[in-house]
């Protein structure tokens, strides 16, 4: 039997998982139907602060250490490149965290090319929905499998799956968590190609209004400032959707006008009556800090000082006259 030739399209370590899922049963399993020909990832990144060196994506290592072919092309529309993948014969295309694809390559396989999101489309379409999940204070997500069509994932659904948000989650815990549950999706989604018995489902039959889908944008520097109008449940959400990377932050100023950047990586929510301004920064300037929200405090458990490295704010406060500092709104 003829197997089902695969073209990978992934760069960061979300996309590893997959890949590796899909290898290591190829590598078992004789009768699997399919064998992944290629990768193609991003080119090397030159890292200054490691004396000029490029850094291979990790899904170039992965491939590399598998002997798999690897594309890594400056511009998807380049002609030389588009050749070269030509050349692989791909049956089927998989995109996992890469780039927007011309219609030139995800219409270049004769079954098409599908992506898995970190999200269950059609909410949270768009390039961080790890993070607004989190921010806006779901129970659970999970990842999708489409089929890529013109409009940014819109494509007809393969699979959805589940995987719960935790109250502790931040979206350090929920890419991982989502990572090993889309590697499981990825496998699903080809056996299914391969067995005949994949069908989709158009995402216009699975909303009424385009007024039920939440988005999920790019998260700029500015996204990232905490609200500390918002109550003590949507504060602590935002900071734990942001962590750890971007990362929340906030401004204080000294007694002289100075302002300094605050990183928040870990919070915990405190619920109280009290009756501070919202954004008043509390610390007995040995052992807490907190800020004061509508309903309650946040307690900042883990920050970091702008050019500084992360620290508890036991720790911070050792050296830092937090006391002394008023937040800047």
């Amino acid at each position: 039997m003829k197997k089902l030739r695969i073209v990978y399209l992934g760069t960061p370590d979300f996309a590893v998982e997959p890949l590796r899922r899909l290898v290591e049963r190829q590598k078992a399993c004789e009768s699997c139907g399919y064998e992944v020909v290629g990768v193609v990832t991003m080119p090397d990144k030159m890292i200054s602060k490691r004396g000029n060196q490029l850094l291979m994506s990790p899904v170039k290592q992965y491939a590399i250490a598998e002997r798999l072919p690897v594309l890594q092309p400056e511009s998807l529309k380049d002609e030389a490149f588009q050749a070269s993948l030509a050349s692989w014969h791909a049956d089927l295309q998989i995109v996992v965290a890469f780039r927007m694809l011309p219609e030139s390559v995800w219409n270049m396989p004769p079954l098409g090319t599908f992506n898995l999101h970190a999200s269950l489309l059609p909410q949270y379409r768009g390039a961080a929905p790890i993070n607004w999940a989190i921010i806006n204070g779901d129970k659970e997500t999970g990842v999708t499998t489409f089929f890529l069509k013109h409009e940014i994932d819109t494509g007809d659904i393969i699979f959805r799956d589940v995987v719960a948000i935790d109250e502790k989650d931040n979206a350090g815990t929920l890419h991982d968590k989502l990572m090993l549950q889309g590697g499981d999706t990825v496998v699903k989604t080809v056996e299914a190609i391969v067995n005949g018995t994949v069908s989709a489902t158009a995402q216009d039959n699975m909303y009424a209004s385009e007024s039920e889908l939440r988005p999920a944008p790019k998260i700029f520097r500015d996204t990232c400032r905490i609200n500390w109008n918002g109550s003590v449940a949507a504060v602590y959400d935002f900071v734990r959707g942001m962590s750890p990377y971007p990362a929340a932050w906030f401004e204080v100023a000294d007694a002289q006008g100075k302002h300094l950047a605050i990183k928040v990586y870990e919070a915990e929510k405190e619920a109280a009556n009290h009756s501070y301004e919202p954004g008043t920064l509390l610390t007995d300037g040995k052992s807490f800090a907190k800020v004061a929200v509508k309903d309650g405090y946040l307690q900042l458990v883990e920050i970091q000082l702008a050019g500084k490295k992360r620290m508890s704010v036991a720790d911070l406060l050792r050296g830092f006259p937090m006391q002394e500092m008023t937040i800047v709104r």
